[in-house]
C-alpha cells in the first residue's frame, strides 16, 4: 500500500510539470526509501521544501540536479552528534546528514540554546533536555560540558534532585526531544534518582538517551548497567535508546545487543545505536577515567591518544593531561564487534562526535560514508538498503511519536521533507583519520535540506541556512 501510494504521487507529476511548480528537480537517480522498499530509477520534483512528486521520467523545475548513476536516499539522521556548532554542520553536510541532534548529553536551559542556532545553521538541529546540565545546575557545578565538581563527585542532596528534575521538566516543555544522561559522568547519581528520571519521561511520552553506567565485562559492568537501563525501562514504562552500545559493551557486544533483543521481545521499549569506529572519544577528567578504568574499559594508558598533540599517553603523561584537562580517543573495541553491530538491521548509526579547530575524532566528519564505503561496498556485511535504513529511518521512527517533523524525515515519499542524500555508491568515501579528521568526506555530491542544496557538485554552498530546530512536542 505503501508502495503505491509513492506511485500514485508520481502519476501527479505531469500535471505539476505543466504548471512549473517544481522548485528543484533531482532526475534520474536511483532513489531508495527504507519505509516502502521503493528501488528504482526515479525523479523527484520538490517544491516548497517538500517532496511533491516521484515521476518514472524526468522532470523539469527551477533547479535540475542530474543524479544518473547516483543513490538519492533520505538524508541521514544522526541522533547523537555533539559538534552543535558551524564547522561541525559543514562536515555533517559534506557526509550527507541532514539533521544533527545531541541526545546523550544534552542542553540546559533548552529554549536559549535552539534559539541561539535559529537561522543560523546549515542542516537541522536539536538536543535532548539533558539530566547532565540540569543535575550541573542544580548543584552548582560550573565545570565545562561534562561535570568535574560536585555533580562528578558527589551525591545530590533531596532539594538538588528536585530542582534537577524542575529543570528537565522545562526543557521538555521548551521543546527538549527526549532526556539525555550519561550515568557514568555521574558516578554518584543514585539508582533511585535515575529512576525519578525515568518516570518524569514516561509522564512525559518521551525516550531517554542514555549513556549508561559501567562499561565493559567486569562486573559491575556492561551487564549490571544495561541491567538497571532495562528494569527502570520495564518499572517506569518509560522507553530507553542505549547509546553508543559497541563502545559501552567493549568486547562483549554480541552479549549487550542479545540483552537488548531480549528485552524488547518481552515488551520493553528498548532500542541502541553505534558508531563504526574501534575508539571512541570523550574528556580525560571527567569520571570514565576515574581509579578503576583500565580494569573496567579492559584498556591501558597507550591505548589513550591525547587529540591536541597526537601523542600516545604512559602513566605519567596520563596524570598530566588529566590535571589539565582535554579530549583523548581511546582504542577500546574489536573490529569484528563492529561489523556486527553494522550488520544489525536493528541497529541505528550515531556518530558520538565533535571537531573543535580541526582537532576531534573521524567520526564527526566520516561517520555515514565510512558505513557505505566501508561496511556495504568492501566488507558486504550488509545491503545498501539497510544502511540507509539504519542511518535515516530507524533514527525518525525513533522520534516522531512526540517529534511531529519526524514523520516526514528518513523517507523519500511525496509529502516528505525534501532531506536528501545524493551520493555515489562505487565512490563515497570517508577521509577522516584519527591523525587528521577535519577532512570532508567524497563521493556525495549534492545534499539537500528542505530542499535547499547545501552541498552542490561537491562543495558547501554558501549564505543559506534552511536548518530548522527540530522540537519535541509533549504535555507535562
Amino acid at each position: 500500500m505503501k508502495t503505491r501510494r509513492v506511485f500514485l504521487g508520481a502519476l501527479s507529476a505531469s500535471a505539476l510539470v505543466a504548471q512549473n511548480r517544481f522548485d528543484v528537480a533531482v532526475n534520474g537517480g536511483r532513489v531508495l526509501d527504507p519505509e516502502s522498499g521503493l528501488d528504482g530509477i526515479r525523479s523527484l520534483g520538490i517544491r516548497n521544501g517538500m517532496i511533491a512528486a516521484i515521476s518514472a521520467a524526468p522532470l523539469s523545475a527551477k533547479k535540475v540536479i542530474d543524479a544518473k548513476g547516483l543513490v538519492v536516499s533520505p538524508g541521514f539522521i544522526d541522533l547523537h552528534s555533539h559538534g552543535q556548532s558551524d564547522e561541525n554542520y559543514r562536515y555533517k553536510a559534506r557526509d550527507g546528514v541532514t539533521t544533527a541532534l545531541e541526545l546523550e548529553v544534552g542542553v540546559s536551559p533548552m529554549k536559549k540554546w535552539v534559539d541561539e542556532r535559529r537561522g543560523k545553521s546549515l542542516i537541522h538541529y536539536g538536543a535532548s533536555i539533558g539530566h547532565i546540565p540540569a543535575r550541573m545546575a542544580a548543584m552548582d557545578d560550573t565545570s565545562e560540558w561534562l561535570p568535574a565538581g560536585p555533580a562528578a563527585t558527589r551525591a545530590a542532596s533531596d532539594p538538588e534532585q528536585v530542582k534537577t528534575l524542575e529543570l528537565i521538566r522545562a526543557g521538555l516543555r521548551d521543546g527538549g526531544v527526549g532526556i539525555g544522561m550519561g550515568i557514568a559522568y555521574t558516578p554518584f547519581a543514585s539508582r533511585s534518582e535515575i529512576l525519578d528520571v525515568f518516570r518524569v519521561a514516561a509522564n512525559a511520552g518521551v525516550p531517554i538517551f542514555v549513556h549508561m553506567r559501567a562499561a565493559g565485562r567486569k562486573d559491575p559492568g556492561m551487564v549490571d548497567a544495561l541491567q538497571e537501563m532495562i528494569s527502570d525501562a520495564a518499572i517506569s514504562g518509560a522507553a530507553v535508546h542505549i547509546v553508543h552500545l559497541n563502545s559501552s559493551s567493549g568486547k562483549s557486544f554480541e552479549l549487550g545487543l542479545s540483552m537488548v533483543r531480549g528485552a524488547r521481545a518481552r515488551g520493553v521499549d528498548v532500542t541502541t545505536e553505534a558508531y563504526p569506529y574501534i575508539a571512541g572519544m570523550t574528556r580525560l577528567d571527567s569520571a570514565i577515567f576515574n581509579p578503576g578504568w583500565r580494569e573496567a574499559l579492559e584498556a591501558d594508558f597507550g591505548d589513550l591518544l591525547w587529540i591536541a598533540t597526537g601523542e600516545r599517553l604512559n602513566a605519567e603523561t596520563f596524570e598530566k593531561r588529566r590535571k589539565e584537562g582535554g579530549t583523548v580517543v581511546a582504542f577500546t573495541m574489536r573490529e569484528q564487534d563492529i561489523e556486527l553491530a553494522m550488520a544489525a538491521p536493528d541497529v541505528m548509526v550515531a556518530s558520538d562526535g565533535w571537531i573543535t579547530n580541526g582537532k576531534g575524532h573521524p567520526r564527526a566528519a566520516g561517520c555515514y560514508a565510512r558505513v557505505l564505503a566501508h561496511y556495504v561496498r568492501e566488507r558486504k556485511v550488509c545491503t545498501l538498503m539497510d544502511a540507509v535504513r539504519k542511518m535515516s529511518l530507524l533514527p525518525a521512527k525513533r522520534l516522531e511519536k512526540f517529534v511531529p517533523s519526524m514523520r516526514k524525515k528518513g523517507r523519500i515519499q511525496v509529502g516528505a521533507h525534501a532531506d536528501l542524500a545524493v551520493f555515489d555508491a562505487a565512490k563515497v568515501q570517508d577521509k577522516a583519520t584519527y591523525e587528521n579528521p577535519a577532512q570532508y568526506s567524497e563521493g556525495i555530491p549534492h545534499v539537500l535540506v528542505m530542499g535547499v542544496p547545501v552541498v552542490e557538485n561537491s562543495k558547501l554552498a554558501e549564505g543559506v541556512f534552511p536548518g530548522q530546530p527540530v522540537l519535541g512536542k509533549v504535555s507535562i
